[in-house]
């Protein structure tokens, strides 16, 4: 193992040294918190972690190892062909590792990607940090950056979306087309479409599939996935969106396309203190306006919320995270319009909230 030091430096001024493993480089991005105590390989292969280093809290990452990438244009096991965080921050990492589908270590996998990562790091202050001073841009390096930065101003969206137009077929087919607006969608939610029958034609941020339907194929329902950065930035994605509140179509987000359907709408979005990033997120559905319906434990990555007073009068809050009262989902009134902030696709995390892919396309 490395004896080499390395140390995560942090825009208020406070630095946490660490040794040093993975890819012998330095990177920048914002710093935030995950509570997973599983699902790593999911986690730093969703593209919603572009742009972050991710600091893990649970006190031991790496132990079942990591699977190879599927020759599958979906991967059954990841969430992307690649890692997408710009950093890794650990307590300790597992060296030896255990597990039927395991290639390689995690140290190694980081190598390979040419991913910088740090351990012997006490997670937990970070974290009691990060929940005090809220987002902090940070660098982990060899020494201390001139200044903080990120040169992208949080528009991420663009840099991991596919470039392209790409049609996706299920084994079983129902008959339904979906267009999926794809701003760094997680692999997880795709498999829940075609596993459902679902054929769908998967289109970058800013392609209209409402002019590429006039000459090619019907499209039953629109879907808005999760993505990475600031939603205000997403600017041909939000002025997509609005031409589709205006026609005859279900529409269903999820995470970023819960914010995108919110900022068509004519409401407002707003920066979270820190996010929420885990497994165990609790929410409630609200069901006439304030009681308070089922509960649900879901998986998120996010940091940013939609304002519920900005919301215009033709939608609702339909789930609240029973934690901080934050919106977890909206739904119009009349419409089939809905989504959510959460990840019902469940990988990493419970399965609780899967049913909302079917109430989806039972809309189609």
């Amino acid at each position: 193992m490395s004896k080499k030091m390395k140390t995560l430096y942090l825009s208020n001024g406070d630095k946490f040294s660490g040794k040093s493993f993975g890819a012998d480089t330095n990177c920048d991005g914002e710093v935030v918190f995950t509570t997973g105590m599983t699902g790593y390989d999911q986690i730093l292969t969703d593209p919603s972690y572009y742009g972050q280093i991710v600091v893990f809290t649970y006190p031991l990452i790496g132990n079942y190892g990591v699977a190879e990438f599927s020759e599958e244009k979906i991967d059954p096991t990841f969430e992307s062909k690649k890692i997408w965080v710009k950093g890794v921050v650990l307590t300790e990492f597992s060296e030896k590792y255990s597990h039927s589908t395991a290639h390689k270590s995690f140290a190694n996998w980081l190598k390979e990607e040419n991913i910088p990562a740090i351990h012997g790091v006490d997670t937990r202050e970070i974290t009691q940090v990060l929940r005090e001073e809220g987002c902090i841009l940070g660098s982990l390096s060899d020494s201390k950056p001139a200044k903080f930065e990120d040169p992208l101003d949080c528009r991420f969206v663009p840099e991991v979306s596919p470039e392209k137009v790409e049609i996706l077929e299920p084994e079983n087919p129902t008959g339904k087309t979906i267009a999926f607006i794809d701003c760094g969608a997680k692999d997880g939610i795709l498999r829940n479409f075609l596993k459902r029958g679902i054929k769908i034609i998967r289109f970058p941020f800013n392609a209209n599939p409402f002019e590429w339907q006039k000459s090619q194929i019907k499209i039953d329902g629109l879907f808005l996935s999760n993505g990475p950065g600031d939603p205000d930035k997403c600017y041909e994605t939000i002025q997509i969106t609005k031409e589709a509140l205006t026609k005859n179509i279900p529409i269903f987000g999820i995470c970023l396309g819960n914010q995108i359907i919110a900022l068509a709408a004519g409401g407002k979005t707003r920066k979270m203190k820190y996010g929420h990033r885990g497994v165990n997120q609790p929410v409630g559905e609200i069901v006439n306006k304030t009681e308070l319906g089922k509960c649900l434990i879901t998986s998120q990555n996010h940091g940013y919320e939609v304002d519920p007073r900005t919301l215009p009068d033709e939608f609702e809050v339909w789930f609240k995270n029973l934690n901080d009262n934050s919106v977890e989902g909206i739904k119009h009134k009349t419409k089939p319009i809905f989504s959510v902030q959460f990840h019902p696709e469940s990988c990493a995390g419970p399965e609780d909230a899967e049913y909302l892919f079917d109430e989806f396309i039972s809309k189609l």
